[in-house]
């Protein structure tokens, strides 16, 4: 049995969590972190000497890192959907999986969604956000270009190079900021609204985190 640790608010478990749902992997979940605490003990660091979430016990095989489990899910359980054994097919999913967690993330995640949408008003550093949100709007800009000829980032069907892009959506379009014509990534993000396991584990509402640092 596949157990997982870590927060359902939490972008990067949410990752994990909608690929588990494509899958359709019997698993448990044990809410862990933020005001659920639990990272500290021996225990968890034995799991993960970090201390942070997402982690992963399938049976004895301990993972840590969103895009680690990500692909050792794929390698593993989800061979001729989600994995390939080529080389240069695995590296058409790896460099965007790379970009979106070197690049997108920081800027979005933790430039707009946590300086701007987390943090107090009073506490806000706009010149910062305003810039994260000029960054964003080329990183978009650039996945509308790209979608503009195929329905999912790679092609006709979902690969895993679109989880951890795809999961921004749900909370780019939903929170107050400007955001640029995008028709193809609109399009993209109505396809995965249609998913089950992204309904469930990516489109958690999220309003309780307005204006709050703190878990």
């Amino acid at each position: 049995m596949l157990t997982i640790y870590g927060r359902k608010s939490s972008f990067n478990l949410q990752k994990v969590m909608w690929l588990v749902g494509e899958l359709a992997m019997p698993h448990t979940h044990t809410e862990m972190g933020g005001s659920f605490g639990g990272l500290d003990t021996p225990a968890f660091r034995a799991m993960n000497p970090h201390g942070r979430v997402p982690v992963i016990d399938d049976d004895g095989t301990i993972v840590w890192g969103s895009h680690a489990i990500l692909r050792y899910l794929a390698a593993r359980y989800g061979a001729g959907r989600f994995w390939s054994d080529d080389p240069a097919a695995r590296a058409l999913v790896d460099r965007w999986m790379d970009w979106a967690q070197t690049a997108l993330q920081p800027d979005f995640l933790m430039g707009v969604f946590w300086g701007y949408y987390r943090t107090p008003a009073s506490e806000r550093n706009l010149p910062a956000v305003e810039a994260s949100i000029r960054r964003c709007t080329a990183h978009f800009r650039l996945l509308d270009e790209l979608l503009g000829d195929r329905p999912f980032l790679l092609g006709d069907r979902l690969s895993l190079a679109d989880i951890p892009l795809g999961t921004n959506l749900y909370r780019y379009f939903n929170i107050d900021i400007a955001r640029p014509p995008l028709p193809h990534v609109e399009r993209w993000y109505r396809a995965l609204q249609e998913r089950a396991a992204y309904r469930a584990h990516v489109m958690i509402p999220f309003d309780d985190l307005y204006g709050r640092l703190a878990y």
